[in-house]
């Protein structure tokens, strides 16, 4: 998520030390590494202006001469108009309904790279693609031709894009003012790996010769020496390197997410292949100096293979981590205040007697407007397959939801125009989200628990209830393709009637509207109850059925507790002020 307002990495501010405060994360898993044979891609939107909505395209047939108005995503300016074509795909968020998936992070790269006048902004070629196209390698060239025919208006994007075979990641800078191109590489995740990415381009050398695997623009190189970023040898041409050149910021702020990512995933064991196609593994430790900015011929892996199979809630924990267990964890300096906050409001640095320090930036963030899960399940018809796991806020204290993309509608607490940033909505997931994490943040680690074991237990139901509306679905799939007067096979886009397969998108989008709601209300149920159980800093006592401990005489709670401060807090404070503080 880039906002034009923030312009990006060492750009933002001033110094050795900047990095972007607008900023979002993507990990990508190919079916090889997943425990069920889905690809996913996760993605939190973050930007402190972006309200959290699910966005909804339905399937449409369009008339020849129909235009399609392009917004610029950011900011909702229009740019212009572009023919419309034929058909288009249903769309739910960042998903469409032939299990295609796209999620991006802006490196921001070469300011002289930029274009304000292009009229093709990041966001526009993400959705326009989900809208057209039905593989990962359609989606990549689709967005390349409408760069490259109405001009590219925003800064380096490095994308995510998953279909039911195959995971990429491509990654594209624009080549200034009065050009219309783009130069781009796009490097297929082998099977069996995963990959991740957070504000900083991460494809450095690529093959050449290898298009089952790796697609680029034909200038790619030619146009960096051009520019004067590059002097070398084909052979060893860096993308990254020559159009985003790496600082401590681009590290410290950036490649750290990524990094932590894989460190969770491989349980601190990167596995991956060398330049000879060697499998090699270390110790993630041996990456930390890179990740924390301090050395930059420590560069990790693009791919690495993780040390076991992975499920949604490894990826969905995974956009939970504050950096725990790290030298960067965020709940152990004093920084984290006297109740472990991981979290350090703007800006993202700061200065003390001449020195410059940084904020550390996670992947979890207060700043999330949405984010999901997003599963391509080749094993099932696609109006079973593309599954969409949907959250809102902050990811630490926030809840992910099923919502399948062959919904016929949006569940309300999702609904774009349901409340924005400068307007509440008290049927609203961002807003409700944003009241619990906001609570949990006065006081986190007595009250974050009690939230997360809400959220751990919800989304361990949702994975039954899911297998088993699967199951449901695809009998009534079976049952349909067997009444139908020609046979159907599964995924065959030549299908005699668009209803064919009514009775399963009204099954799963009962089943998607129903739980989204249900855990909306939960939710509201739990911002009071967090309001009661620890108003005043106090901790009320609950019987084993979750009732009060009351002293027998009404509604008097009986067992009130003050848990206090850390440790850390404690001698902080008294290191400052404890002269005036001890007891005598």
């Amino acid at each position: 998520m880039q906002k034009h307002v923030l312009l990006t990495i060492a750009m933002l501010f001033s110094g050795a030390l900047a990095y972007s405060a607008g900023a979002c994360t993507n990990v990508l898993v190919t079916k090889g590494a997943s425990a069920d044979g889905s690809n996913m891609i996760s993605y939190a939107a973050d930007s402190h202006a972006l309200f959290g909505e699910l966005y909804f395209h339905p399937a449409c047939i369009w008339q020849q001469g129909d235009m399609l108005e392009v917004t610029e995503w950011d900011t909702g300016a229009s740019l212009t108009s572009i023919p419309q074509v034929a058909r288009t795909f249903q769309t739910v968020g960042n998903m469409n309904e032939k299990q295609l998936i796209i999620g991006e992070t802006t490196y921001g790269g070469r300011s002289e790279l930029w274009d304000e006048e292009g009229l093709m902004d990041y966001g526009s070629m993400i959705y326009i693609a989900l809208q057209r196209c039905s593989t990962a390698r359609e989606a990549i060239r689709t967005m390349v031709d409408l760069a490259t025919t109405y001009g590219y208006r925003s800064e380096g994007e490095s994308f995510s894009v998953a279909d039911k075979d195959e995971v990429w990641i491509f990654e594209l800078i624009g080549k200034g003012p009065g050009r219309k191109g783009v130069v781009w590489v796009a490097r297929r995740v082998p099977d069996g790996y995963i990959c991740a990415h957070a504000n900083q381009a991460r494809i450095s050398t690529f093959p050449k010769d290898d298009p089952e695997n790796c697609m680029y623009a034909e200038d790619v190189i030619d146009f960096a020496r051009e520019m004067g970023f590059y002097k070398g040898s084909d052979e060893d041409f860096s993308f990254c390197d020559a159009y985003a050149p790496l600082d401590f910021g681009a590290m410290r702020g950036c490649e750290s997410r990524a990094w932590s990512a894989f460190n969770i995933l491989c349980d601190g064991e990167f596995t991956y292949l060398d330049e000879k196609g060697n499998e090699v593994s270390k110790n993630s430790y041996c990456f930390i100096d890179y990740a924390m900015g301090y050395n930059k011929s420590k560069r990790f892996p693009l791919f690495v293979r993780p040390s076991r199979k992975i499920t949604v809630k490894d990826v969905a924990d995974v956009m939970r981590d504050h950096f725990e267990g790290t030298p960067m964890d965020m709940t152990t300096d004093i920084g984290a205040g006297g109740n472990a906050l991981p979290y350090r409001w703007r800006p993202m640095d700061f200065k003390y007697k001449g020195k410059e320090y940084v904020n550390e930036r996670a992947i979890a963030t207060q700043q999330t407007g949405f984010w999901f899960v997003a599963q391509s399940r080749p094993d099932l018809p696609d109006e079973i397959g593309s599954l969409l796991w949907f959250g809102t806020d902050d990811a630490a204290t926030s809840y992910l939801t099923p919502i399948y993309v062959c919904t016929r509608e949006i569940p309300e607490c999702f609904r774009v125009g349901n409340g924005d940033m400068l307007t509440y909505s008290p049927t609203s997931s961002f807003w409700i989200n944003n009241r619990v994490s906001n609570a949990c943040y006065k006081a986190y680690n007595i009250m974050q628990p009690t939230v997360r074991a809400k959220i751990d237990a919800w989304e361990a139901e949702m994975a039954g209830a899911v297998a088993k509306a699967d199951a449901e679905a695809l009998a009534l799939y079976e049952a349909c393709a067997a009444a139908a007067p020609k046979m159907i096979k599964r995924n065959d886009t030549a299908r005699k009637s668009p209803d064919a397969f009514s009775s399963v998108k009204d099954y799963l989008t009962e089943f998607s509207v129903s739980n989204a709601d249900r855990i909306f209300n939960d939710w509201v149920a739990l911002e009071e109850f967090l309001l009661v159980k620890f108003i005043d800093g106090n901790v009320k006592a609950q019987n084993p059925d979750g009732s009060w401990v009351t002293n027998g005489n009404g509604n008097i709670p009986a067992d009130i507790s003050q848990p206090g401060y850390t440790d850390k807090w404690k001698a902080a404070v008294v290191k400052d002020h404890g002269r005036t503080l001890k007891v005598k």
